[in-house]
């Protein structure tokens, strides 16, 4: 079921937002008057009441657009498992779900936080260059040219950085929270199937995996581990999870993923794992 992977135009339009943002500060910088000034003012910004506000909004933004793009995802899925009622009624409930809440502000609070952290980021980059320049004898004009040059490709990268892997794990996020409302307990791990797909994802493709149990992929892989995660939930992944509903959403026997490590099941043998041999 490809619909629950998350449409890639909003991952672009995230990024595109916040790199206007960052632009716009830009043109606080093209009139000043030594490039000492320079990080200091970009701190200043950051700290800067509107500044902040734009921040929340553009976050609110990306994650209110999720929330409704996975909203008809999970309303076209309730047709095609015998769980469609419960998920029609999880999914009529969810906007009081405290749970649901709780997820949907934790997405918007953490890319707000890291949006307003680009200035200060950027400042420090700035300082370094500022210092480097002075160091090699270059004049103050040449330097802030050099900076405003540069600039544009500064935030254009930590712009589709943040909006690759936080669209992604918001994505994850929502999916889990939705599949923990509709009694869902496992997931199948997609991969987007291409050449740029790293090796230890590639290795999970069409793993089904507990919700209550994070892989370690690298470490599965026998690659240095990273950590244990659900799909989508680190940086510049493209993977996404697609809530188990029925049992013809794989080939069986299947790989399953649980305690520490994947085997490989008959559907059988896999219904003895849930309550009453359901999903």
């Amino acid at each position: 079921m490809k619909k629950f992977k998350m449409p890639r135009v909003i991952e672009r339009s995230y990024a595109s937002a916040i790199d206007r943002l960052m632009q716009g500060l830009k043109r606080e910088l093209s009139h000043v008057a030594s490039p000492f000034f320079i990080a200091d003012i970009m701190r200043r910004l950051a700290r800067s009441p509107t500044f902040i506000r734009a921040c929340d909004q553009i976050a609110r933004s990306m994650a209110t657009h999720l929330f409704r793009d996975g909203h008809k995802t999970w309303r076209a899925a309730a047709a095609e498992g015998s769980k469609g009622r419960i998920i029609r009624t999880a999914l009529q409930r969810e906007l009081a779900s405290p749970r649901v809440a709780k997820v949907y502000e934790g997405i918007i609070s953490r890319n707000a936080e890291l949006i307003r952290s680009m200035p200060l980021t950027l400042a420090d980059r700035v300082a370094h260059k500022v210092a480097e320049g002075y160091e090699q004898g270059l004049r103050p004009e040449a330097m802030i040219a050099d900076i405003l040059k540069e600039y544009p490709h500064m935030t254009e990268a930590h712009a589709r950085l943040i909006a690759r892997t936080e669209t992604s794990k918001a994505s994850t996020a929502l999916t889990q929270v939705r599949a923990a409302e509709a009694g869902l307990d496992w997931y199948v791990w997609r991969t987007s199937e291409d050449s740029r797909v790293r090796s230890a994802h590639a290795h999970m493709d069409g793993v089904i995996i507990p919700w209550s149990e994070a892989p370690a992929p690298e470490l599965l892989n026998h690659e240095k581990s990273q950590g244990n995660y659900h799909a989508g939930n680190i940086y510049n992944c493209r993977c996404y999870p697609e809530p188990l509903i029925r049992f013809d959403q794989v080939a069986w026997p299947a790989k399953v993923y649980r305690n520490g490590k994947i085997e490989r099941m008959g559907i059988k043998q896999f219904k003895r794992l849930l309550p009453g041999g359901e999903l």
